[in-house]
């Protein structure tokens, strides 16, 4: 299917994780030209580098950092002349499971600081940019979690950063970005359970990925693709143009309750 970003430049922060990889991919494979960001883990863009065939920068920055946050869009705004979407995808999930009532502040602060705070001087950046350069159409893509929704047992700091994400910027930033851009979107997607590195040490406890398929209508993991087609979904405005303030859950029918019971 045509989706129209052949040409568009995106820009994917956490481009190194398992979901930006997976996107990038994709993104690629539709003619996007791409701005890939990276904080500590280089080497996955590096071999992603060799073998794509479309245009791109890869950039690092600590985005809990307003200065780097700032940099990371000068540098791809010199290179490319514009930036068409934002997708903010980067983030952390500490391990193991820490109840609030025994969680460090550092642990808290450190959480929001990247889960959050990055968002909010990504969307920033990239609001300015339209601010001072008139665009037509323009997207942002938050990337969620399902513990936004239904909250995560050991992860109140997760759930709150990606909760305030959801639901906070992207209702809010739905209604802004239109004054900057008419045909602006914002939209959010909302990963339960995927296979990436970053859930490697929850995958490998096999009564809690039972536990979690218990309130599946799909007893499956997700794998990055099945996200990323979501991400470069709201991306395109051929595809999505009517859609914006849209939260997306791709959880295969996760819900807050009991699906199937073991026998």
């Amino acid at each position: 299917m045509n989706t129209d970003l052949a040409g568009k430049c995106v820009l994917i922060t956490g481009a190194s994780g398992g979901i930006g990889l997976a996107a990038a991919r994709m993104f690629a494979e539709e003619g996007a030209r791409l701005i890939l960001h990276y904080n500590m883990r280089v080497e996955p863009l590096n071999e992603l580098s060799r073998e794509l065939q479309v245009e791109h920068l890869t950039v690092q920055a600590d985005l809990s950092d307003e200065q780097q946050a700032e940099i990371l869009f000068d540098e791809g705004f010199k290179r490319f002349g514009g930036i068409d979407c934002v997708v903010a995808n980067a983030g952390i999930f500490h391990q193991p499971s820490v109840p609030l009532c025994d969680m460090p502040y550092d642990q808290w602060r450190h959480t929001l600081a990247v889960n959050l705070d990055s968002v909010f001087f990504t969307c920033r950046a990239f609001l300015r940019i339209l601010k001072d350069r008139r665009h037509e159409s323009a997207s942002i893509v938050l990337v969620g979690s399902t513990a936004a929704i239904f909250g995560e047992e050991g992860h109140a700091d997760y759930s709150a950063a990606k909760a305030a994400m959801t639901y906070g910027l992207t209702l809010s930033l739905k209604n802004e970005i239109v004054r900057l851009a008419p045909r602006g979107r914002v939209n959010c997607v909302c990963p339960g359970w995927t296979r990436t590195p970053m859930a490697e040490y929850g995958l490998a406890d096999a009564d809690a990925v039972r536990r979690v398929h218990s309130t599946m209508a799909l007893r499956k993991v997700a794998e990055a693709e099945d996200v990323a087609s979501a991400i470069v979904y709201f991306a395109s405005e051929r595809l999505s143009g009517h859609l914006s303030g849209t939260i997306l859950p791709v959880a295969g029918g996760m819900e807050g309750r009991l699906l199937h019971r073991e026998r």
